[in-house]
């Protein structure tokens, strides 16, 4: 078969559930009982170290940054509450990086951004650009405990994790940042502006382009502006074409 045929047929399939709908299921193996990332080896522990003497979240590395991330309490609220952090996941050089707000209940169960219904439109968005999680892709959010009753994130606790995120963005070097919905992008740019008047304008994370959209939670309750995501992805890909 012409794989240019095949990429085709998919991707009609992948458009018509964009609202231009068919849901592309992962395959997961058993839930595991504890944080999975929570052995990874990190070459100083945050837990042995008096919070003055650990090094900068600008110098760490992946397992590092990770190790910080899981024995973070600068948030009591959400440290008390959270079962596990949720870090992020994909490619470690991603060209694509895709942010979101906060972990939700099952985010928070499983410790992986983007599970459940969201995480399926979600792959299907990143399939409409013939991406594929963790191929070229990095997913991560504002915050990374979930907040209780999966409320907002407050300014206070989205202003404590940004450190974390800024060093992620700096290990994976995107060419280009998708902002995915009124939070992320309100948090990511500093910007107090609504989500309206962010879509569609030239914005830049230090000098990543970002492309701002809709959150994968709110076209499943709103269908009709799905057309308007897939638009906003067109822009992200003739971006990530001129970068």
């Amino acid at each position: 078969m012409n794989p240019g045929v095949f990429l085709t047929q998919r991707k009609r399939e992948v458009l018509r559930e964009m609202g231009i709908t068919v849901w592309v299921r992962r395959e997961r193996g058993p839930i595991p009982e504890t944080n999975p990332h929570s052995e990874a080896p990190v070459a100083i522990s945050a837990e042995c170290l008096p919070a003055a003497d650990l090094p900068s979240v600008e110098t760490l590395g992946w397992d590092e940054l990770r190790s910080r991330v899981d024995a973070c309490t600068r948030c009591e609220e959400l440290a008390s509450t959270r079962t596990q952090t949720v870090f992020g996941v994909g490619a470690h050089d991603a060209d694509w990086l895709f942010i979101g707000e906060a972990p939700g209940a099952e985010e928070d169960r499983r410790g992986e951004p983007f599970v459940g219904r969201a995480g399926q439109l979600l792959d299907n968005m990143l399939a409409a650009l013939d991406l594929h999680r963790g191929d070229n892709v990095y997913i991560a959010n504002i915050l990374k405990c979930r907040p209780p009753g999966n409320r907002n994130p407050r300014p206070d606790e989205a202003a404590a994790c940004r450190g974390y995120l800024d060093r992620q963005i700096d290990l994976v070097g995107p060419r280009v940042i998708v902002a995915l919905g009124r939070v992320a992008a309100q948090a990511l740019l500093d910007t107090d502006l609504p989500l309206g008047r962010l879509r569609g304008g030239e914005h830049r994370y230090r000098e990543t382009p970002v492309v701002v959209t809709y959150h994968p939670a709110y076209l499943l309750r709103t269908p009709g502006d799905k057309a308007k995501a897939w638009q906003d992805l067109r822009n992200a890909r003739a971006l990530m074409r001129d970068v």
